[in-house]
């Protein structure tokens, strides 16, 4: 299973960097299957506001149409703020990030595409983080 995190699904509605919203639509059409983590659905909600195209209503209608395409929604429980804070302090994480990746490896999630989460790729037990940007 793989997911892509939110740097990922704003890039593909970004025009600004065509590089980047190249490689994020790329991933977005071949990188399968594709898991949605819920945090990554609503930190797109909250950032892609900020694009200067998209409206609210056009936000909600990518999330929809991203939707289509993922197996599986990884929704958060309260047991994975144990796992984060361990997570945070063993691999120097942020909070978010930190729980990002304990709901990855909860949901199964082998292969996380990010740009925040440090160098071009490295492994946390179970999970690989890759920066498709570097």
């Amino acid at each position: 299973m793989n997911a892509l995190d939110t740097n990922i699904l704003v890039y593909a509605h970004d025009s600004r960097d065509p590089r980047k919203q190249t490689i994020a639509l790329q991933l977005i059409k071949t990188v399968r299957p594709l898991a949605l983590p819920w945090q990554v659905g609503c930190e797109f909600l909250a950032a892609s506001r900020k694009l200067q195209a998209m409206t609210r209503d056009d936000a909600w209608d990518a999330l929809d149409d991203f939707r289509q395409l993922v197996q599986v929604i990884l929704i958060p429980e309260a047991g994975l703020w144990s796992q984060c804070r361990g997570l945070e302090q063993k691999y120097v994480l942020s909070f978010w990030d930190a729980l990002l990746v304990g709901a990855c490896l909860k949901g199964g999630v082998q292969t996380l595409y990010s740009e925040d989460l440090g160098v071009a790729s490295r492994t946390i037990p179970g999970l690989a983080l890759i920066n498709p940007f570097a």
